[in-house]
């Protein structure tokens, strides 16, 4: 155990790279695959089972835990991790994405952000300096700068003027974070799809200095190839030696292409989400359990994944989704979380070994495949 924060680069293999973020509640290894547990929950999941799936890390929601429970009831609870038991590191975010995605129900100034709460209609305030409070009071061990996230597409001048803002509320929150060793603040880039402002806003951060960086504003409706494109700079555009976290990211081959592109973290709901709604991740693409070719498929979804799933047949998923049993969401989610950390395991060794392109071309080839042919 550390008792502080830090990175160390452990091998690259074109951009891509493999290293280990040490932090005094353990290690992440990267390129990292965080589950979302929004209300302090991964959906359908115990902590216990997260980390059975190979996560070392887990993401935590500021808005939805400022509203409920309260950051100040989970501090006097003796913080986040002893409130959900989970001991391993927790990074959350500022709250800043989900208040942007309130339209009618936010007022946007400079100061910060006025809005009401989407469960009980109250008005609340989000700053960046009230932001890093909650973090505070959370107990994250990696925190995130307040920003604002405009939606895509979006004109020019609508991006600088949400990115420049955004640099200002960066150097608010470092202001605000103070000196907490042992925890971590990262800055996020903004900038839409634009290079310049992508490189205006790294330099910006780089100036201010954190331990982190994170590429924001992508995965909000711009499609895979203008996320790729965005992602062929970007990463380059951050330092070398620190952390580099694509935020809400994503599908499998998003998560692969990312880490092809030199990011080290990511998180999504798809795999606790697509659990929930019959979606299943295989290494042969994904498989709708709802319909009704699995009814009489006595065979796995897939042997080489291994969660409680790999124990059911296709047909008693099928039945117990269709009858709307809580397992099916328990067992899919786990399959999927186990799936998704396969991946981030499958590319540490790969780019520890130089053989990533070759990994990368297997498999997208197994996916190309599609599903095992029906019984």
């Amino acid at each position: 155990m550390t008792s502080r924060f830090s990175f160390e680069l452990k091998a690259t293999d074109g951009k891509a790279r493999t290293g280990v973020i040490s932090t005094p509640r353990g290690e992440i290894r990267t390129p990292a695959f965080m589950p979302v547990g929004t209300a302090a929950t991964v959906k359908a999941m115990m902590p216990e089972s997260v980390r059975a799936t190979g996560a070392d890390i887990l993401l935590g929601n500021t808005y939805h835990l400022m509203l409920r429970p309260t950051a100040e009831r989970i501090d006097r609870l003796g913080g986040l991790h002893k409130f959900m038991n989970w001991e391993r590191p927790i990074l959350t975010d500022s709250g800043g994405f989900q208040v942007m995605s309130l339209a009618g129900l936010r007022k946007l100034t400079e100061k910060g952000v006025t809005f009401q709460s989407h469960i009980d209609g109250s008005k609340h305030e989000l700053t960046p300096e009230r932001s890093m409070e909650i973090q505070k009071l959370l107990g994250s061990d990696i925190v995130m700068c307040f920003d604002e996230c405009p939606a895509l597409p979006a004109d020019r001048d609508r991006i600088v003027e949400s990115m420049r803002m955004s640099m200002r509320w960066a150097q608010r929150s470092k202001d605000a974070f103070g000196d907490r060793p042992g925890h971590a603040l990262f800055g996020i880039q903004q900038g839409g799809l634009e290079q310049d402002f992508r490189e205006e806003s790294a330099k910006a951060l780089r100036d201010i200095e954190f331990d982190g960086y994170a590429i924001g504003g992508l995965a909000v409706g711009e499609g895979q190839e203008a996320m790729f494109k965005v992602l062929d700079f970007a990463p380059d555009q951050l330092p070398v030696n620190k952390p580099r976290y694509l935020m809400g990211v994503g599908k499998p081959d998003d998560i692969v292409g990312a880490v092809k592109r030199g990011v080290d973290m990511m998180d999504c709901v798809l795999p606790s989400r697509s659990g929930r709604t019959g979606q299943v991740f295989t290494k042969r693409g994904v498989v709708n359990i709802k319909n009704a070719r699995h009814a009489d498929d006595p065979r796995p979804l897939d042997e080489s994944v291994d969660s409680p799933a790999r124990n059911y047949s296709r047909a008693y998923l099928h039945h117990v989704f269709r009858s709307n049993e809580m397992i099916a969401g328990m067992l899919l989610t786990w399959h999927n979380l186990r799936y998704f950390q396969d991946i981030m395991n499958e590319m540490r060794h790969a780019i520890a070994a130089g053989t990533f392109d070759a990994w990368e071309e297997e498999f997208h080839a197994m996916r190309a495949l599609g599903d095992i042919e029906p019984i």
